[in-house]
């Protein structure tokens, strides 16, 4: 999901060009160390989340092949050493590059990729529990899970309030803006209300269970009424303004996300809603997540052929090849575990088999968007030196 900024030194202000034509001043300040980590913005973040979604979905689809658990243990691992390796180069990006940092934080067209950083996070600790724990065993991954969930939770919720705000106070932006983006930081929350019921046969029975059950159940609601109030402006842009620019057509599927995932959330807590709460809530809590479930999955369908068909015509149309590609991957995922949670509370084979069709898509769009990302970082066009 990557986003073209001006940089700073291509664009001399009147005093620079002035004080180039009065002749030599005082010494130009030394070149900033690292200078590809200036280009490196939080949307990267988003190869970790489409990674981990591989793993993670695949390892719970009703039907397993043979080997099919190991590679997602690959794949997971392969997530796990990618966001090592992201959080130690944007740290270096904060550290050698400051005003760029905060420049994304100012740009309207940037500031909504911070919500990355929470679901990349969250999506990478959940791995850890669901297929990293063969490698490292259980104590060790739900330990690991219990600090990437707390950060991620943490800067979530920060990123939920904080980017609104700087959209409301800071950014200049209009409703012929508005985007699928937009989406990104407020669906964190949904992120954690899916990964977190994980954690709850961990904790001690008693309030303590009961307590992470209802603050995933608070995050859902937050996310999804938030979602709800963004969607119709996404939708109406569409219609008023037409199809978004050509590099910019991949990213209709992040609608996905808050659907897939909210899906997910309500039959991941209904499955350890016995253990947390009595009758009758926990039956009440199961019927919900096929309640709300169903039609949630039957919009998405919608959603996925409309996103879909507009790809198609961006591809016709000469769309090339961006960090936006990477939409296809999470978003679908959120779809299969979705589909995968509705198949255990139904028992219908019909959603067994849609899990497994969207994760032979998700796997075509995953090794679209690495293979072109390997290859972009490779010939310096992704990050210039």
């Amino acid at each position: 999901m990557a986003t073209t900024l001006v940089r700073p030194d291509e664009h001399p202000s009147r005093s620079d060009r002035a004080a180039h034509k009065a002749g030599p001043g005082p010494a130009a300040p030394a070149p900033a160390r690292f200078p590809a980590l200036r280009h490196l913005g939080p949307n990267w973040y988003a190869c970790v989340m489409g990674t981990a979604i591989v793993a993670n979905a695949g390892a719970t689809l009703p039907y397993q092949l043979p080997g099919q658990r190991t590679a997602c243990q690959i794949v997971w691992a392969l997530s796990a050493a990618a966001l090592a390796v992201l959080l130690a180069t944007r740290a270096g990006h904060w550290l050698h590059h400051r005003d760029q940092a905060r420049a994304h934080l100012l740009d309207p067209a940037v500031a909504p990729f911070y919500g990355c950083l929470s679901m990349a996070l969250l999506a990478v600790g959940a791995g850890t529990l669901i297929v990293g724990r063969d490698l490292i065993g259980e104590p060790a991954a739900v330990a690991a899970d219990a600090v990437l969930f707390t950060a991620g939770t943490a800067v979530g919720l920060l990123m939920a309030v904080l980017v609104p705000y700087l959209m409301v106070v800071r950014h200049e932006i209009d409703a012929a803006q508005a985007g699928p983006v937009w989406l990104l930081p407020l669906v964190s929350p949904m992120v954690s209300a899916a990964t977190g019921p994980l954690l709850v046969p961990h904790l001690p029975a008693g309030q303590t269970r009961e307590a992470l059950l209802l603050a995933c159940y608070a995050m859902f609601g937050l996310s999804l009424l938030a979602t709800l109030l963004l969607l119709p402006m996404v939708f109406g842009r569409l219609l008023t303004a037409g199809p978004l620019p050509l590099l910019l057509t991949p990213t209709l599927f992040l609608v996905l996300g808050p659907l897939g995932q909210s899906t997910t959330a309500v039959n991941q807590l209904a499955d350890v809603a016995p253990l947390a709460v009595g009758a009758p809530y926990a039956g009440a809590l199961g019927a919900f997540a096929v309640v709300y479930g169903v039609p949630v999955t039957g919009f998405a369908l919608l959603w996925l052929a409309l996103a879909t068909a507009l790809l198609v015509r961006a591809a016709r149309a000469g769309m090339g090849f961006a960090m936006t590609w990477w939409a296809l991957t999470f978003p679908v995922g959120t779809c299969v575990t979705g589909a995968a949670g509705l198949a255990r509370h139904t028992g219908l084979t019909a959603f067994a088999w849609l899990a497994a069709a969207l994760y032979v898509a998700l796997l075509a769009a995953w090794l679209l968007a690495a293979g072109h990302t390997l290859r972009g970082l490779a010939a310096g066009r992704l990050l210039p030196r």
